[in-house]
């Protein structure tokens, strides 16, 4: 690999050094091992479904929790444009038809134009730029123009504009972007007992400044309909989390002479999370979020999973004082060990071999690490990473959260277990990021390096490879505990195509 004196003042202002970017090329050249799978995790097999009673418990123990002066933060990662929401609009504009097809997707969105919350916005920007209101676009058969002008920077600019600052739902005689709705949602879910509600969210420095702007409009009005003082920090994901692209020789791929380097994926995001000063950091997608009417359920399940966390902190935190303080029997042990198998699907050579004091150190090796609880809802079709039991290097095996390209689809007794498959990951996690005596637990070190992507990307028309980071709720707390726990579809609503915001769900 031959850098020249560019590439090397580029690195040192990334933040990254020649041998990690050698480390990221030989990578391309390597691959990623996929993982050996023990089992697809299903209820009763890796998935918690809680009793009401169970359920009960939980509520309580968290609201506990936040009345004994719990700290607690929502991280939302929010960096991405909704380019992707609009895949639909942008073919249509850009292709040769001059009226969308019957039965397509554009077609459906331009029946029910008057059902998005954000129709009033666009029938302005059409009057604006074309002197007519959208109806009578449509009439005059000027489907493409409307379409344009929700895309374009001229019109709405939905095409480049990031996700949070969408107008997603009607609330009353206004309307909400995600991130109104994500405010309301810490709001009613994670109050601190000072009245305090702490969200971060992770953005791109080219959406920083509409978003600072957005919340500095809406944030007093829900402060003063709330009765909270909402605190929302802001970072970016971080330059020395990117990585380098390649040829498809896996050679460097430059563009005038100088290396191309692309965002590591969510996955980067772990830094991020690393720096918020918290206990307690609920994890959700900006773009899963409901009106107000149908939040109930959300809410429940929020706190509900949140109290259930805590009631294995607690359990954790007596467990390792038993071993600190040597105040242990036999039988404790047995107790932590059936703990470990029964709560968090966990288990390992060394959870029947040894005994005693050897026993007692491994255990609270395992014990003392960051916890996490994510909820899992039944697959109805939805996309999404799936909840398995799988090995890890050290020969033990545990809960992951596994993208199906992890997975050798080759191997028949693979295919079999993601048959059997029931549920999948809404990314809506819990997690407790401190020791037992209140450290913060440096996250980057239980990511497992081996769980990346590459995947084949272009620039301007030449093709490229693009590395990947173990995503953030995969591979980057791979060596998590973690415990699966059913909540029910209702509490998951993704935006993830404009047409998404013709479901019931988004027409409060």
């Amino acid at each position: 690999m031959n850098l020249t004196s560019s590439d090397l003042k580029t690195l040192e202002a990334r933040g990254i050094t020649p041998e990690q970017l050698q480390s990221q090329v030989d990578r391309f050249t390597t691959g990623f091992p996929y993982l050996k799978i023990y089992d697809s995790a299903r209820p009763g097999e890796g998935i918690t479904v809680l009793t009401e009673s169970d359920e009960q418990s939980a509520l309580s123990r968290w609201r506990s929790y936040l009345a004994d002066g719990g700290t607690v933060c929502k991280f939302v990662p929010a960096s991405g444009a909704a380019s992707r929401m609009f895949k639909a609009l942008f073919a249509f504009v850009d292709g040769d038809e001059q009226q969308p097809k019957s039965g397509s997707d554009v077609a459906e969105l331009l029946d029910n134009i008057h059902k998005v919350a954000f129709f009033n916005e666009l029938n302005a920007a059409v009057v604006r730029l074309y002197g007519m209101d959208v109806d009578a676009l449509l009439a005059a058969h000027r489907a493409k123009d409307v379409v344009a002008a929700i895309i374009r920077p001229e019109g709405l600019n939905y095409g480049n504009l990031p996700k949070g600052l969408l107008t997603f739902h009607h609330a009353g005689n206004e309307t909400r972007t995600p991130v109104e709705e994500q405010l309301m949602e810490g709001a009613q879910s994670a109050r601190q007992v000072d009245g305090t509600v702490n969200m971060h969210l992770t953005v791109s420095g080219s959406h920083r400044d509409a978003l600072t702007r957005k919340l500095a409009e809406v944030k007093p009005r829900i402060e003063e309909a709330m009765g909270v003082k909402i605190n929302v920090g802001m970072s970016e994901q971080k330059a020395s989390t990117d990585t380098v692209a390649v040829n498809e020789d896996n050679t460097l791929f430059r563009e005038n002479d100088n290396l191309v380097f692309r965002p590591g994926g969510h996955g980067a995001l772990i830094q991020n999370l690393n720096d918020i000063d918290a206990d307690v950091v609920f994890i959700k997608n900006i773009d899963n979020v409901v009106p107000d009417k149908l939040r109930g359920a959300t809410l429940k399940y929020k706190e509900i999973i949140a109290g259930y966390l805590i009631e294995l902190h607690d359990k954790i935190t007596e467990y390792i004082s038993l071993i600190d303080n040597r105040a242990y029997t036999e039988e404790q042990l047995n107790e932590i060990v059936e703990f470990l198998r029964s709560r968090f699907s966990f288990d390992s050579p060394e959870l029947s071999s040894l005994k005693g004091e050897d026993l007692s150190t491994y255990l609270r090796y395992k014990l003392n690490r960051p916890v996490r609880v994510c909820g899992m809802v039944k697959n109805e079709g939805e996309p999404g990473g799936g909840p398995y039991i799988a090995y890890n290097s050290d020969g033990s095996r545990s809960l992951q959260i596994l993208e199906s390209t992890q997975i050798d689809l080759s191997k028949e007794e693979n295919r079999l277990m993601m048959s059997k498959a029931t549920h999948f990951n809404p990314v809506d996690l819990v997690c407790y990021v401190t020791d037992v005596n209140g450290r913060h637990f440096d996250l980057t070190r239980y990511v497992d390096e081996q769980t990346g992507f590459i995947s084949s990307k272009s620039l301007h028309g030449r093709s490229l490879k693009a590395l990947e980071l173990p995503g953030l709720w995969n591979g980057a707390m791979s060596d998590w505990l973690t415990a699966f726990v059913e909540v029910p579809v209702e509490t998951f609503n993704p935006v993830k195509t404009v047409n998404d915001l013709l479901r019931p769900q988004h027409q409060g």
